[in-house]
């Protein structure tokens, strides 16, 4: 992608914020997300695997950057270790917000901090494989341990949105029984510990950077706190680019993400394709 074709952002305000990351890249915060951002999405999560370019790309960047993070509902250092990000040149500053911003990895010390999870979180752990019996979930579905949550999938499921819908509402009950909340995805439920959301993990990130200009690439549900935090930081006068990776075929766009991106890229390969096109960009300017 060179320079001239890297894509011109649909709105007015993301036209403003890649003019603003353009001119001061070093006021500037990237901020991606994992799984169908930098990474393809894969029917067992565990073996999901950043874009074999996303590295390179993310590193032509970084040092040019105030900050890059990536945040994610992955513990940190699921994140890293599947990333590839450890020991990575070029990535010196690269930081990892896991568990939705409750787990902290920084390249610089490549040590994980996070407070314990909340009891609640043991508790639906030993009651979730009686409340999936109960409730009939399909062959197919599974549950995916991350420590400070539980997620359960339906992908591999007959009918991947008829269980999902089938496991909604017990899965609700069970995570307000302990004080928990569930995240829906895309042919996800996940149960974890509320106040902790991208959003917020976003906001804090922009503030200890002192940026002057953010943006953020996501691809599901998880991903509107962001995009909230984006919209709000626009209206303080910080300009900001939303990024939207849309899905793969076989899967929907996600209501709320596509219609209000400034820039829509063809998955973890557009994204990349993107990032490099900035690089060029910012190397042209120099």
């Amino acid at each position: 992608m060179s320079p001239e074709s890297l894509p011109e952002p649909r709105t007015r305000e993301g036209r403003a914020g890649l003019a603003a990351l353009r001119a001061e890249p070093e006021r500037a915060v990237l901020a991606f997300d994992f799984d169908g951002t930098l990474a393809p999405i894969v029917a067992d999560p565990r073996a999901a695997r950043a874009h074999p370019d996303a590295v390179q790309a993310l590193a032509r960047l970084a040092p040019r950057l105030a900050g890059i993070a990536v945040i994610t509902g992955r513990p940190a250092a699921d994140a890293v270790r599947f990333g590839g990000f450890e020991g990575a040149a070029g990535l010196e500053g690269l930081t990892v917000l896991g568990a939705y911003g409750a787990e902290r990895w920084d390249a610089a010390d490549g040590s994980v901090h996070a407070p314990e999870p909340p009891p609640g979180v043991a508790a639906v752990r030993a009651e979730l494989p009686a409340v999936l019996r109960q409730a009939g979930a399909p062959d197919g579905t599974w549950t995916e341990d991350k420590g400070r949550a539980l997620a359960v999938h339906t992908r591999r499921a007959a009918s991947p949105d008829e269980a999902f819908a089938l496991l909604r509402a017990p899965l609700r009950a069970l995570a307000e029984r302990h004080g928990l909340m569930v995240e829906p995805g895309r042919m996800v439920l996940e149960l974890r510990p509320p106040g902790a959301d991208k959003g917020a993990a976003l906001a804090d990130y922009v503030r200890e950077k002192r940026a002057g200009v953010v943006a953020y690439a996501g691809d599901d549900l998880g991903d509107l706190p962001a995009y909230e935090t984006v919209t709000t930081l626009r209206g303080d006068g910080v300009p900001g680019l939303l990024l939207y990776s849309a899905p793969q075929a076989g899967n929907e766009a996600v209501p709320g993400l596509a219609e209000r991106a400034d820039v829509t890229v063809g998955g973890p390969a557009g994204l990349v394709r993107w990032l490099n096109g900035l690089a060029e960009t910012l190397t042209a300017s120099r």
